[in-house]
This record gives C-alpha cells, structure tokens and sequence, in this order.
C-alpha cells in the first residue's frame, strides 16, 4: 500500500517553513495523541504517520532527500521515531510544549531568570458622594490600608549588606523540567517556588517579603461630571510589589448617594414638582430649585399631572464634555386637603357648573366613562 505525501500527511505546502511544519505537527500530535485516545486503534495508526512524517520534514537533510527521491530517499530513515524504537527526531521539545499546552504550562520556558520580584495587587476604595459634588467635582482625601516598599531592605527582602541567592535547584530559572523519555513537563520550581531566588537572611523589619503593612493618605481629584459607579485609576498606588517589583494601582469606586429632590439619568436631572390644582388649571409660574440657583418654571394652563416641562441647560456635563442635558421637572397636581366649610362649598359649585358640560371641562373623564359604559353594556352586566 503506497504510503501518504509527508507534507500532505502534516497539511503543509511544499514550501512550508521549519516553523510551519513544527506548528502544524503539534496541532495534530495533541489531537491524535495515544494518551487522550486510549484504545483508539487508528488514531494511534495516524500518530505514528505524523510522528514519521515530521521526522523527515524537521530534519533538512531527511527533508531534501525525500523532495528529490520520494520516500525511497528515506526509506530506514523514516519510521524510527516516537513508536518506531530508533532513535528518531528530537521530540522533548515538542512534547513539552504540547503537555504545556495541555496542563496549562504555556510551553517552554525561553530562559532568563525566574520571576523574582512579583508586581502587588491591585486595590478597590468606595468613595461616596453627594449628587453636587459628584457633578462639580472635588478633591478628597482618603486613606487606605495597603502594602508599602519596606524602606530598611528597599524592597530586596534581604537584610543590610546581604542579597538574594540564585536557587541552585532550577538555576535562577524558577522552573524545573522533568524529563521521561521523550516527553518533558515544566513545573514550578518547589525549593524557590518561581522567583529564582532564595533569601537566606531575611529583613527583620519586612520579613523577607520587601514591603510592609502602612496607612497611607491620598488626594483624589475627582473631575466633574462623575456618575454612579465611575471608577478613578490611580496607577501605582496599589500594593507594592513583593521583592522589589512594581506596585499594582488604586481604582476609587464613585457611589453616588440618593439626592433629595434631583434623580439623575445620563446628563438629565428629574425632578417632581407638586402643583396646585388651581394653579394647573389657571397656568401660573412657580420657583423650581436646579443647581445652579432658583429659576422659574411657567405652568401653561390646563396642565394635567405627569405632564413633564423642560428647562434647557439645567442638568450635568459629563466628564467626557458632553452635556450639559435638562431639568425635566414632572408635575404632580395635588389634591387640597383640610378644607373649611366655605372652601368645600366653593368646590362644589364649581363641581356643579361643569356636571351639565363635562365633555367639554374633563374630557379624559367623560371618554373614561363612555367607554366604560359602552363596556357594560357589550358584557350586559
């Protein structure tokens, strides 16, 4: 039985590059791999086809006696690899990347020092402000619990006159491979746990770890125009690193507190405005409060409670400039209460002036009541 192109076997052109065909065989050897296939008797056929076909491919002298002569240019080359018994191409390489991928390893390692010094977390404040200052801004202060640069070490960890020790068990590397066969696993160095580095004689002041516990005290400028959960980036003013390395940042939380009278939404300001019935009725102005100072709101006449009114300009920039929006104030007509004798017969009649033409004074109550009749009778209650 004729055996299969190499290249069409991988998947890659003739052309293909080392890279390209070590990339290509690595997809395909974690898909066909005998260990996420067990028992799988042609999936481990096709395994060994990738394994001879990437032999040949990934050595230069294999690959261009097999472009001139076909696989009778290799023939008691090929074959001698991962499941062949020989000794085949170098597969440590690749097993480690796959079984990185596989583990969550991220691959081999590119050398260079471990991670010695560890950048600090970031930090989370809740800063609570009323709606005036969180549209004109403000600067606050705060202070917050957070890990500082140890100033006795200078962050190294290490005592006066002393440093760090390169680890001898991975080399300064923080990682060890462990090697079986052709397969290679990369783990976390366990002597220095992936710094790199051992302090054998650490700073009393921070223990070791390169920064200490403090209070410290920020001053936070917060622009105007900040809405409910805004967040502010301070960079830097996170915990500091251990060891040395960079501080993470401080993001200030805005939480605006409930307001009195205004709702916000967007650069728009709500706010409720009871009226008299009277002087909905009639029209009339009143006196509506904004931040900026009093203004006057005219009532037209005939004004039927919810009716929104809108004055321009009257609600928030943001902080990105755009604004600013509206006061929409919604009318609420309240009904009068406590009324005198006088006052209740003054009412009712005027309540009897309008009875015989209510169609024409309460024209959403007559059309209620029209429909509703015409309702009663259809169900002929």
């Amino acid at each position: 039985m004729a055996k299969q192109d190499y290249y069409e076997t991988l998947g890659v052109a003739r052309n293909a590059s080392e890279s390209d065909i070590k990339k290509a065989y690595r997809k395909l050897a974690m898909k066909y791999h005998p260990d996420r296939n067990a028992g799988d008797k042609k999936a481990e056929e096709t395994f060994k086809s990738l394994s001879e076909a990437y032999e040949v491919l990934s050595d230069s002298q294999k690959r261009a006696a097999y472009d001139q002569f076909g696989h009778a240019g290799v023939e008691g080359m090929a074959g001698a690899g991962a499941y062949g018994g020989g000794q085949g191409p170098n597969f440590s390489d690749i097993f480690g990347d796959i079984f990185g991928d596989i583990f969550g390893g991220g691959g081999r390692t590119s050398g260079g020092r471990g991670s010695y010094a560890e950048q600090g977390a970031d930090l989370r404040y809740n800063l609570e402000l009323n709606l005036e200052d969180a549209i004109r801004g403000k600067t606050v202060q705060i202070r917050i619990p957070t890990w500082t640069g140890c100033g006795e070490c200078r962050g190294s960890g290490a005592k006066g006159g002393t440093a760090p020790k390169t680890c001898s068990t991975c080399g300064g590397m923080g990682q060890v491979r462990m090697q079986q066969g052709f397969f290679a696993i990369q783990q976390t160095c366990p002597t220095c746990r992936g710094r790199g580095a051992i302090i054998v004689d650490p700073c009393l002041k921070c223990h070791g770890q390169g920064r200490v516990q403090e209070q410290k005290t920020l001053s936070v400028h917060v622009p105007p125009g900040v809405d409910n959960n805004d967040r502010i980036r301070l960079a830097g003013e996170g915990e500091a690193g251990v060891h040395g390395g960079p501080a993470g940042d401080l993001y200030v939380q805005i939480h605006v507190r409930p307001h009195d009278i205004f709702t916000r939404e967007g650069t728009d300001l709500y706010c409720e405005v009871p009226v008299s019935f009277t002087t909905v009725a009639l029209g009339g102005e009143l006196d509506v409060p904004t931040l900026g100072g009093r203004v006057k709101l005219k009532i037209p006449s005939e004004t039927q409670t919810g009716r929104i009114l809108r004055i321009k300009g009257k609600g928030v920039k943001t902080v990105r400039g755009q604004g600013p929006g509206d006061l929409l104030c919604r009318i609420v007509v309240e009904t009068p209460v406590n009324l005198n004798k006088r006052q209740k017969e003054l009412l009712q009649e005027l309540d009897n002036s309008m009875t015989t033409e209510a169609r024409h004074h309460n024209p959403q109550s007559d059309s209620w009541f029209q429909r509703v009749k015409h309702f009663f009778e259809e169900m002929k209650f």
